[in-house]
């Protein structure tokens, strides 16, 4: 087959954090494919279809892309950040694996991207500089207990944690159990960082401690990173610096 898949991230937001190889990719693309907003950062140019679609529809946007990559179009499905995290990636290849056969014999490339994880972490400080998990906070594809479960066991193994989708407008009751779950399976004053539409013009950095975090804090835009017992912050003029140390005393 003469037709390709590239699935790319465009980064937390900023032009100057979409990677060359993603641009390159666009450049040369047929067909952009993916959510509204995502596809609405691609400039339209003459011999490119632009194909947004709403949001939830991952297994039919993907389905959508294999069909035209089988005509012999070169498709390009967008995520924000980075498309192995919470994003197409695993969406294209669960339909890849259900679909037909000849679906696996496409050429199919993964384009990595800066995610709005390593953006957070990186205006605050070093956050993440021990070990961290993360953790998608949206019940839409898994059940709330699995989510609550894995807050739970997180914090008793000390791990700084990065919250994606941490309150919606729809459910807002999310975030405020996760925060009950931190306080008493954490029991301190560690440093939360809110990180709002990062790389963008509205971007808003906020570090507070843990018992002073209030739901209404995070929204959909707002990246959460919650450190371990050991994260520090180096107070100074303007914003603090918040870093979790490499070692871990014996």
């Amino acid at each position: 087959m003469s037709g390709s898949i590239t699935i790319a991230g465009l980064g937390p937001g900023a032009e100057a954090l979409v990677t060359p190889e993603v641009t390159a990719a666009l450049a040369e693309a047929t067909d952009v494919i993916g959510y509204i907003p995502y596809v609405a950062r691609v400039a339209p140019r003459p011999g490119l279809t632009l194909h947004p679609s709403d949001n939830r529809v991952e297994l039919d946007r993907s389905r959508h892309a294999l069909e035209l990559a089988t005509e012999g179009r070169r498709v390009v499905v967008v995520s924000s950040g980075d498309p192995g995290i919470f994003a197409m990636a695993s969406a294209v290849f669960e339909a890849v694996e259900a679909g037909p056969v000849a679906w696996r014999d496409l050429d199919i490339r993964v384009l990595p991207g800066i995610t709005a994880m390593l953006a957070a972490a990186a205006r605050a400080g070093a956050p993440l500089g021990h070990d961290f998990c993360t953790i998608n906070l949206s019940d839409n594809l898994k059940p709330w207990a699995l989510i609550e479960r894995r807050l739970e066991l997180a914090a008793q193994a000390d791990f700084a944690m990065a919250f994606y989708n941490p309150r919606s407008k729809s459910r807002p009751e999310g975030f405020a159990r996760t925060l009950e779950v931190l306080r008493e399976a954490c029991g301190d004053a560690r440093p939360v960082i809110f990180a709002r539409a990062v790389s963008t013009p509205e971007e808003q950095i906020r570090v507070v401690p843990l018992p002073r975090c209030r739901p209404e804090m995070a929204d959909m835009r707002t990246m959460v990173i919650v450190g371990n017992s050991a994260t520090r912050i180096i107070e100074r003029a303007g914003a603090p610096i918040v870093y979790t140390p490499r070692s871990v005393p014996a």
